[in-house]
């Protein structure tokens, strides 16, 4: 075991061979093996042993165990003691969720202090088998049925490929003492139930069931792998990023074969669960909105839009802000308001500019969000519209709307900013006093 032990690190880690590693360490016969084959190759490593006060005075002896194991072997050694049972209360989790999030801070803290790049962990085989029964059991895709992945970040999982069995030999082999976990044959909890009931029927079904694991997980890779080759072209076939925004072309997205599969694995790094309501979105109508902790995805006429929901300030969409002549504002949108001392017949006008009457306004100009029954006389008709009729005839998405500002004289409505400006106050062969209002992007 060790020369297989020895080639694998060449093979697949060596990044560790010229450094100091973390190893994590309980006491186990796992971990206590891993260690052992660390120091034959050579291997640079510290020991890191967590005591979670669970197993009243074994856990202290398990952490003895560890201490005297290091100095045995003159590693540097970093221990700790958690109130496991506390933060479990706590943070409202199961005791191992406890255990593990505790164990993993820690040990990022460590990693941080020291400068240790990796984290090594006593993960097998039969783990990773193990893993991959829980995760069939609750339902998964095809990530759940991988198992254990061999590199995560920081972590390194370099006895992965070897059974549970070749590790006990090697232990009896060489001599290696370890500590037992009695809470191991506790089959309350779901991965000791695999480990005691399913995996032995295996086992006995097929004596080389680990071989055909293996193989069955290298299949699952590559199609693991195919899957996001796919992914990524029609990624960018039908997502188009517009500044923070990702626009999904919604007749593009239903021409694919598995709509729902695809915005399943683009949406889920954005931290969208509601994968029923998603799938209805396709069909909702406009402006549907699901939310996630930090984004929101809207139903436009043709496409899906992603966005980050931005942090909330102390203002809000009823709040007033006011701008006078020779003044400029940068929030809530940067805007300017200065005389036009020009010729009236060279006035250049843009969306983004416009021309007023001075003597036609009352100022200060205040600038606000749109609010229910506002209207206005658009430039070049006669008769009044609503804001939100002219809105939806304009066409405006939803994200569009929501980002509409209103620049008023009291309270008339002098340029839906950025779009169409008020007929009342526009420049006339008669005007004298012209005010030039820019809205800078």
């Amino acid at each position: 075991m060790t020369n297989r032990f020895r080639q694998h690190i060449d093979n697949n880690f060596p990044e560790l061979k010229n450094t100091i590693s973390l190893l994590a360490v309980s006491g186990g016969i796992d971990s206590v093996v891993l260690l052992h084959l660390c120091k034959s190759i050579g291997l640079n490593v510290a020991v890191a042993h967590c005591n979670f006060q669970l197993r009243d005075k074994d856990a202290n002896l398990d952490q003895i165990f560890v201490h005297k194991l290091a100095n045995k072997s003159n590693l540097p050694f970093y221990t700790i003691n958690f109130d496991t049972v506390a933060y479990s209360k706590e943070h409202k989790v199961s005791i191992q969720m406890a255990a593990r999030e505790l164990r993993y801070q820690w040990f990022s803290e460590l990693l941080n202090k020291h400068e240790i790049n990796y984290l090594l962990t006593a993960h097998h085989l039969d783990d990773s088998m193990e893993t991959f029964f829980i995760n069939l059991s609750r339902g998964t895709g095809i990530g759940g049925l991988l198992g254990i992945p061999e590199k995560t970040e920081y972590i390194r999982r370099p006895l992965l490929p070897f059974t549970r069995k070749e590790i006990e030999n090697y232990a009896f082999k060489n001599n290696v003492e370890w500590r037992e976990d009695y809470t191991n044959e506790h089959t309350k909890y779901l991965r000791n139930k695999i480990r005691k009931n399913i995996l032995p029927v295996f086992k006995e079904l097929n004596e080389n069931v680990t071989n055909s694991f293996q193989n069955t997980i290298h299949f699952l890779k590559e199609t693991s792998q195919m899957a996001e080759d796919a992914s990524k072209l029609l990624y960018q076939q039908v997502a188009e990023v517009q500044k923070e925004n990702i626009v999904f072309s919604l007749k593009k997205l239903k021409n694919l074969s598995m709509p729902k599969a695809y915005l399943y694995k683009w949406l889920e790094p954005y931290g969208f669960t509601a994968w029923k309501d998603i799938e209805d979105l396709l069909n909702a109508q406009t402006g549907k909105k699901i939310l996630s902790t930090n984004y929101v995805l809207v139903k436009e006429r043709e496409f899906l839009n992603l966005k980050p929901i931005l942090e909330k300030s102390n203002t809000s969409d009823f709040d007033t802000y006011y701008i006078d002549i020779n003044h400029s504002i940068k929030y809530p949108l940067h805007l300017s308001v200065k005389k036009y001392e020009g010729d009236i017949n060279e006035i250049n006008w843009l969306p983004n500019n416009i021309f007023v009457d001075a003597d036609r306004l009352q100022l200060p100009l205040s600038i606000r969000k749109p609010k229910k029954g506002d209207f206005f006389i658009p430039f070049g008709m006669k008769g009044t519209k609503r804001i939100s009729k002219f809105l939806k005839d304009e066409k405006y998405s939803q994200t569009d709307k929501d980002n509409i500002w209103l620049l008023c004289s009291g309270d008339n409505i002098v340029w839906i900013i950025g779009s169409r400006n008020d007929d009342r106050f526009k420049v006339r062969n008669t005007t004298t006093n012209i005010l030039n209002i820019t809205y800078n992007l």
